[in-house]
C-alpha cells in the first residue's frame, strides 16, 4: 500500500531516504525529550526519528496517511495526532513540556507553522524542516536582502535561523515546481524581548506593508511625535534594520507613548 499525494493538502513526498536522515540528524536533543513531526506522509523522515533517543510524536490530517502509518509503523500507533496542527492545541499532548519540530512541510501553510511555532516558542527549542527554497531563504535572510522581512525579523528575534542544504524537486513524488530548503532554528538563550512583545509584531508587520516607504511614512498610524519621528531611525526603510533595531525601535515606540 502506498499513499496518494494529494494536492490540496499541499503533499510532495520526499523519497530520498539520504536527505531524510540529515533531516533527522539536524536535532541536536539537547534539553528535550518529545518530538512532534508534521505531516509524516509515509514516514520516510519518521522511520529515522524513531531511531533516536527521543518520543516521537506525529500530526497529520490526511486519513489515508495516518492509516499507513498505524499499518507500518506499530510502535507509532499510540502517538499519531490525527489534526490539523495549524488548528489543534499542542497542550493536550505536551502539557507544557518542551519539544522539538520537525517535518518535510506542506508549502501552502509553511509560514503559518512557523508563526505558530514563534507562539509556542516558550515550549520549542528546537525546529528544523524543509521548506520551499524560497521561504526557506527569507526565513535565515539579514537585513539589507532584497528577502529579508516579516518572517525573518519576527524568527531571528527568538531563534538562530541557519540554512542547512537545498533540496532538488527530482527527490520527490510529485516533484514540486521549485528547489527546497532544510533550515534549523535554535532558540535563543534570552528570547524574552527588553520591549513589549506585540508592540513589536505590530511595528515588524506595519513597516514592511510599506517596505519601500521610510518607516516615517509606514509607520504614521502610530500617532508618533513630532520629537520621535525626527529620530534617524524613522529615515530608514524596514529592510535595513536589523533585528535589534527593531526592538530598539520598538522600545523608542513605546516609550513615546508613556
Amino acid at each position: 500500500m502506498t499513499v496518494k499525494a494529494k494536492k490540496h493538502l499541499g503533499q510532495h513526498f520526499l523519497e530520498d531516504e539520504s536527505i531524510a536522515k540529515d533531516i533527522a540528524d539536524s536535532l541536536s536533543l539537547e534539553g528535550y525529550k518529545d518530538v512532534l513531526e508534521i505531516g509524516p506522509g509515509m514516514g520516510v523522515l519518521t522511520k529515522y526519528l524513531l531511531k533516536k533517543d527521543t518520543t516521537t510524536h506525529v500530526i497529520e490530517i490526511d486519513t489515508e496517511s495516518v492509516d499507513y502509518l498505524k499499518n507500518n509503523y506499530l510502535n507509532l500507533a499510540d502517538r499519531i495526532i490525527e489534526k490539523d496542527f495549524l488548528k489543534y492545541d499542542l497542550n493536550l499532548v505536551f502539557k507544557d513540556k518542551p519539544f522539538a519540530i520537525i517535518g518535510n512541510f506542506p508549502y501552502n501553510i509553511s509560514s503559518q507553522i512557523v508563526f505558530k511555532t514563534l507562539e509556542l516558542r516558550h515550549q520549542i527549542p528546537e525546529f528544523s524542516g524543509m521548506f520551499q527554497k524560497e521561504v526557506a531563504m527569507r526565513i535565515c535572510s539579514k537585513e539589507g536582502s532584497k528577502v529579508y522581512g516579516i518572517l525573518s525579523v519576527l524568527t531571528q528575534a527568538f531563534y538562530d535561523a541557519d540554512y542547512l542544504f537545498t533540496v532538488p524537486p527530482t527527490v520527490f513524488n510529485p516533484p514540486p515546481k521549485v528547489d527546497s530548503g532544510v533550515l534549523i532554528l535554535k532558540r535563543k538563550e534570552n528570547y524574552t524581548l527588553p520591549c513589549d512583545e506585540k508592540l513589536f509584531f505590530r511595528v515588524v508587520k506595519t513597516g514592511f506593508q510599506q517596505r519601500r516607504k521610510t518607516l516615517r511614512n509606514s509607520l504614521k498610524t502610530f500617532n508618533l511625535s513630532d520629537n520621535l519621528k525626527a529620530n534617524t531611525i524613522f529615515g530608514q526603510r524596514p529592510e535595513q534594520l536589523s533585528v535589534s533595531q527593531f526592538i530598539e525601535l520598538t522600545s523608542l515606540i513605546e516609550n513615546d507613548k508613556i
